[in-house]
């Protein structure tokens, strides 16, 4: 299943030991249905790791990159509410992008999701994303048990741009630039060798890629779609 929009929101984190419980509550009650509630945000999707270097992965679909410029996100993201001050300062090691959806496809969402977070030159760019999306993306999708293939590329601007949220953690955020996402409908263990075996440096150096490579195997935990919320 294609993703709902152009725009999105990429974020891999950890979580310390002693938030781990107020993570999961802040984030399913208030932080989720808040930032889906935004508009031109459509839905938002939760997984944990099954493998991975950072545990949790989320990920925020929008219509446009336009709308994760807006004022209305930005007005959201630099006036956290009490709840989100005191979650955020358990996060470690945050990566966050804000995306372009440059490729989507794929006849369903699945409960497993691959993520290769990696690079490309600027000169290889445009080689690279024609060599995804005339054979690699299709490939992928031809697999046994792959729902989806999307391909992210960040907005290195808007990423890099210190919000409140991210100040009250006190650590800068890495900002991917390139992101493969890859959906899985079937067995975690038949998913997990798929993903290892097709998104090797090696096969996405051939079409351009450069590392360093950031692999990370993933099931899906929580989605929440469209909501009315309010802060107040």
């Amino acid at each position: 299943m294609s993703l709902s929009g152009e725009g999105a929101v990429a974020i891999w984190h950890d979580i310390a030991a002693e938030g781990r419980d107020e993570f999961y509550a802040w984030h399913g009650q208030e932080h989720m249905p808040e930032r889906v509630g935004i508009p031109g945000f459509q839905r938002g999707r939760r997984y944990v790791a099954i493998e991975a270097d950072l545990e949790f992965f989320n990920l925020y679909e929008a219509l446009s990159v336009e709308v994760l410029k807006s004022q209305d996100y930005t007005a959201r993201v630099n006036a956290p509410t009490p709840w989100t001050l005191s979650a955020v300062k358990h996060f470690r090691s945050v990566a966050r992008s804000i995306c372009r959806v440059a490729h989507s496809a794929g006849p369903a969402q699945g409960g497993l999701i691959a993520t290769l977070r990696y690079d490309v030159a600027v000169a290889d760019a445009a080689r690279h994303l024609a060599n995804l999306r005339r054979k690699a993306i299709p490939d992928l999708l031809a697999l046994p048990g792959i729902a989806a293939v999307h391909l992210l590329t960040a907005d290195a601007e808007a990423s890099g741009v210190a919000t409140a949220e991210q100040k009250a953690r006190g650590v800068a955020n890495a900002v991917p630039r390139w992101v493969l996402l890859v959906e899985g409908w079937g067995d975690e263990s038949a998913f997990v060798a798929t993903a290892k075996a097709e998104l090797t440096a090696t096969r996405i150096d051939a079409i351009g890629g450069q590392g360093p490579y950031s692999l990370g195997l993933y099931r899906h935990q929580i989605t929440r779609t469209k909501t009315a919320w309010s802060a107040g």
